[in-house]
């Protein structure tokens, strides 16, 4: 058995003295583990860093089978981010919640392609906040637990869409929500196409998709989000891109 991709790094768990299991989101392939013989390596170490987009070839006698990864660099972009605390954490969050959310072996091109727009935007202090929740967004939408933010669930209107129902997922516009305000998870402007981030709306969305990642994807299999992307919420909180 053999395939060639390309993909994401993950996630790097050392496997004896010098070999590491992989965990890389690749393109075609979905998330894929794969033993890299030599990953701990002077050669290997800088291009096995989570973020790092690879090319990768996977071998194994059967398909069930962990198999062999052969790795090939093709953009070290995660030193790029090291320097800054906030970047990093979302980076890392967004590799943790991967780990966490997908489905081993499951193809889900939409989410990858959402990874890279991410890796790509991550030294724009002032947008990839956004695209970041947007990233989670699309992830509850690939894995069937889509967020519905196109009309109001009440009264179909398009406009002054203000909150999000916690039982649906639908979207409910301003004069209905405002008697159960306290009882619904708020929809920051970006989300529902304004293209403005307000003061306090990365927060607002952090809540709404970590809402559902948690009770529509990682409870019913017993997880909960990972501690990366509490990480993240503090370090965006101190940086003020809350």
């Amino acid at each position: 058995m053999e395939w060639r991709d390309r993909g994401i790094v993950l996630n790097v768990r050392p496997h004896g003295e010098t070999s590491a299991i992989v965990d890389i989101l690749t393109e075609t392939q979905g998330r894929h583990a794969g033993l890299v013989k030599g990953a701990r390596s002077r050669a290997m170490r800088p291009i096995l860093q989570p973020g790092n987009r690879v090319e990768v070839t996977w071998r194994a006698r059967l398909s069930e089978h962990l198999g062999m990864f052969q790795v090939e660099a093709e953009h070290l972009g995660a030193g790029a981010v090291m320097e800054d605390r906030a970047a990093l954490a979302g980076l890392n969050a967004a590799c943790a919640l991967a780990v966490a959310a997908l489905p081993e072996r499951e193809a889900h091109p939409a989410v990858h392609a959402g990874f890279t727009l991410l890796l790509d935007a991550l030294e724009d202090e002032d947008i990839w906040p956004a695209i970041y929740v947007r990233w989670e967004a699309g992830l509850l939408a690939d894995l069937g637990y889509g967020l519905d933010l196109r009309k109001c669930a009440v009264t179909g209107a398009t406009g002054d869409l203000s909150h999000v129902s916690p039982r649906t997922g639908r979207a409910v516009c301003h004069e209905e929500a405002a008697p159960y305000a306290a009882k619904l998870l708020e929809l920051p402007g970006f989300m529902r196409g304004s293209g403005e981030i307000a003061e306090g709306d990365i927060a607002r969305g952090l809540e709404l998709t970590g809402y559902f990642l948690e009770r529509r994807v990682l409870w019913p299999v017993d997880r909960q989000l990972p501690e990366a992307r509490t990480r993240l919420m503090s370090e965006l909180e101190r940086a003020g891109r809350l």
